[in-house]
């Protein structure tokens, strides 16, 4: 397969799309349990780069499940499956010169690990929610953790299914902080990365 496709040499490149742009493009991943606010401080994030004309894309967990990935369930072997397409998705927007916040689970090291080497790390910005399994179970939004205690979902992280916290993520956002404690902080991290121009 591969001896049958060809990277074909087009005449803008990502750093032109970054010059205009006037700003970096990378991956902020948000990892972390069900209901840890991955999605709510993407989004709280989201809106302060905005604000600062800054070009960005939120890839949602449930977003992307709804849409590309679909066909994949919550085994572990789609669950990596479901990270790669992430992965590849950001790489994409990242050479269009977009700053992607993706709020995903991404329970694995290994494959947070994978969507790292995808995007490359100097493009990779690891944001660890560290909300604790009681927090999350008692916000329970989508009412997922009362199914997965029923024994109606299974594969539930956390449950019945491992999450492998971090150990070295850029920044561990505890559940203590409030969402504009937490958006002030990762903008600090971010800020002086907003304005490389990468290549």
């Amino acid at each position: 397969m591969d001896d049958n496709l060809k990277t074909y040499a087009y005449k803008i490149t990502r750093k032109e799309r970054l010059n205009i742009n006037g700003h970096n493009s990378f991956l902020i991943l948000f990892t972390g349990l069900s209901g840890a606010g991955k999605s709510t401080l993407a989004n709280s994030l989201e809106h302060l780069l905005f604000k600062k004309n800054i070009n960005t894309y939120t890839l949602d967990g449930d977003s992307i499940r709804k849409g590309i990935n679909q066909d994949l369930d919550f085994s572990p072997e789609d669950r990596s499956e479901n990270n790669r397409r992430v992965a590849e998705t950001s790489k994409l927007f990242i050479d269009a010169g977009v700053v992607v916040l993706a709020a995903i689970i991404a329970p694995y090291k290994k494959d947070r690990d994978i969507i790292k080497t995808i995007v490359s790390s100097n493009n990779y910005i690891e944001v660890y929610v560290n909300t604790s399994i009681e927090t999350c179970e008692k916000r329970d939004a989508k009412g997922l953790y009362k199914k997965a205690r029923a024994g109606e979902i299974k594969n539930m992280t956390g449950i019945s299914s491992p999450y492998e916290a971090p150990t070295h993520s850029d920044i561990e956002i505890n559940e203590h902080l409030s969402i504009g404690e937490a958006t002030d902080l990762i903008f600090e991290l971010i800020k002086d990365k907003l304005t490389e121009i990468g290549t």
